[in-house]
Parts: structure tokens; C-alpha cells; sequence
């Protein structure tokens, strides 16, 4: 069974950095291990100078690692095809006709994004062949819709299960004699569907509690607030964050160093410490690196730097 590992936070704040760096430790500690991009605008090729796809591919120039880059617009569109198989089956092709357009619609809408994502994501979860999966996640709220499917869908499976059900119920009783009712529930497709559907959202959600998390942000006020904010959301799902990231710390000039640059960094190193002893203070996760500003994008030499600065160790359980 893989051990799962996610790393979340507000876009633009250092997640792939993060999860890169991670996925880099556990490698290096002789775990087999995956990194996943869930986020649209991937950048961990740009993280490991390597282009990738939705297959998992071996990271050149690192044993046991691999990463893969899900395709959004990919799973949206074969989610939508999937949909319309599955009422063809189903219904007249008059009334498939009729109701297309609403179902290209609906694909259009918010949170379809992140029903078309997530059975990609249960597979991946069900079917990875490694140690460990480091998911690099999209933006916070894109996410936390994600990793709230499992509950709010279950609910709604349970309920469409019930309409069929009742609704075979109805058929069976208004077959006349010895007459065949028109529908019965033993070997109904569709139940069967909503069966292998709720057996998923159950799967992912007992997964996603037993998953670890990890939140990334940067010290400007934003940042921290959208982490708070997601801290009350995981608890509120019964997810676990083991710990946060804080990216991006200015680094603090010499003592003697003047001027205006100086000036300006000791005052921004000041600003930044006061958002960090908060974060200490009043969070319950603990700090588990403090990640400096660098001058230049973070690949190579300095990516196993920043695996070095990460207090998470490899082998622990998730």
C-alpha cells in the first residue's frame, strides 16, 4: 500500500518546490516514489529540467523517482465522454439529444474541474506501484473542493440510490399478473453504478484521512491568512496536517551593512519574524522548514539543498 503525501497551499507560494524537495529526501532514503501534479499550471518539469506527462516517467540523474503531470483539460473531456456512453446506454437517443447540450454545460461549471479530476486521482491512489506518492497540489480552493468530493458525492450517491431504488420499487408493483415489471432491482445498471461509485468516494475518503498534509505558504499577511483559513477546512474534513512550510524568508543583511537596501531588509526580516512567531504561536501543526529566498530558481544543486532543509523525515509514518 503507497503512503500518501500532500502538499497544499495558496498558488505562487513554492508548492512543487516543496513537494519536489520532499519527493528528492524520500528518494535519496531508498523510497521508491512519485511525485503527482494536480495543478493546471504544472512546473515540475521546470523543477527537474525534464518534460513530463500523465504516465509516470523516471527522473534522469535520480534513482527511485518519477513524476507525473495530470492533464485537467485531458480528464474533463474523457469524464464528459464517459457521461455520455453511459446515458446512451441508458436512454432514447432522442432524449440523449435533448439533454447534450446540458451536459457539455455542466462541464462548464464550477466544480466540474474537480469531479473530472478526482477518478483520475482515485486511480492513481489505487493503481501506484511505489512507496510513496507526493501529490503537488493546485491552488487551495480548487483543492480543498477536491478533498471535500468524497463526502459531499457519498451523500449524494446514497440519495440517488434511494430514488432508484424506489422508483424499481414502483415498476414492480405496477406489473400486472404475471406480466414482467418493466424494471427490477436485481442486476439494475444503474444501482450497480451507484454502488461502484459510493465504494470510490469511500475509498478516497478513508485514504485522504490516513494521508498526510503539508501547507506551504510565504511570511506576507495573504499567505498566512489563506493558511489559517485551510487549517479550519482540513480539521473540519478530518484531515491531518502534520506540519507547515514557510517559503521565501528575506535573508537578513550583515550587521554591518548600511543603507537604504539594508534598511528596507531589516525591516522586512522584522515584519516577517512577527507573521512566523505567529504561526508558531497560535498554529497548532509545527514549522517544519524555513525555507530562505534565493536569487535564482530553485533546480539541481539547490533542490537537494532545500531537501536538506526540511524537517520531515522520509520514513515517518504519514
Amino acid at each position: 500500500m503507497a503512503e500518501f503525501v500532500f502538499f497544499g497551499g495558496k498558488g505562487g507560494v513554492g508548492k512543487t518546490t516543496a513537494a519536489s524537495a520532499y519527493a528528492l529526501r524520500c528518494s535519496r532514503a531508498g523510497i521508491e516514489t512519485l511525485v503527482v501534479s494536480t495543478d493546471p499550471a504544472h512546473s515540475t518539469g521546470d523543477v527537474f529540467d525534464q518534460s513530463f506527462d500523465d504516465d509516470p516517467r523516471a527522473v534522469e540523474g535520480y534513482d527511485r523517482l518519477a513524476v507525473m503531470e495530470l492533464d485537467p483539460e485531458r480528464e474533463v473531456q474523457e469524464h464528459l465522454r464517459e457521461t455520455k456512453r453511459r446515458l446512451n446506454d441508458q436512454l432514447s437517443a432522442a432524449l440523449v439529444n435533448e439533454i447534450d447540450l446540458q451536459i457539455e454545460m455542466a462541464h462548464r461549471t464550477p466544480g466540474a474541474y474537480e469531479a473530472a479530476l478526482f477518478d483520475r486521482f482515485v486511480d492513481v491512489m489505487r493503481e501506484a506501484e511505489y512507496d510513496r506518492v507526493v501529490f503537488d497540489t493546485s491552488p487551495t480552493g480548487s483543492t480543498l473542493r477536491l478533498l471535500a468530493l468524497p463526502d459531499l458525492l457519498g451523500k449524494w450517491i446514497d440519495r440517488l440510490a434511494y430514488k432508484r431504488e424506489k422508483s424499481i420499487e414502483l415498476f414492480e408493483m405496477a406489473a400486472i399478473g404475471r406480466q414482467e415489471p418493466r424494471r427490477v432491482a436485481e442486476g439494475d445498471p444503474i444501482l450497480a453504478h451507484l454502488a461502484h461509485r459510493k465504494e470510490r468516494f469511500e475509498f478516497a475518503g478513508e485514504t485522504l484521512r490516513e494521508a498526510a498534509f503539508y501547507l506551504v505558504c510565504t511570511p506576507d499577511e495573504l499567505s498566512v491568512r489563506e493558511t489559517e483559513r485551510s487549517l479550519s477546512t482540513h480539521e473540519e474534513y478530518d484531515l491531518s496536517v502534520e506540519g507547515i512550510v514557510i517559503n521565501k524568508l528575506t535573508p537578513e543583511p550583515d550587521p554591518d551593512e548600511e543603507g537604504t537596501g539594508a534598511r528596507y531588509l531589516r525591516e522586512k526580516v522584522a515584519t516577517e519574524r512577527e507573521r512566523v512567531d505567529r504561526i508558531e504561536r497560535e498554529f497548532s501543526p509545527p514549522i517544519v522548514a524555513r525555507i530562505p529566498s534565493r536569487s535564482r530558481e530553485i533546480t539541481g544543486t539547490l533542490l537537494e539543498e532545500t531537501a536538506d532543509e526540511l524537517a520531515i523525515e522520509p520514513d515517518r509514518e504519514p
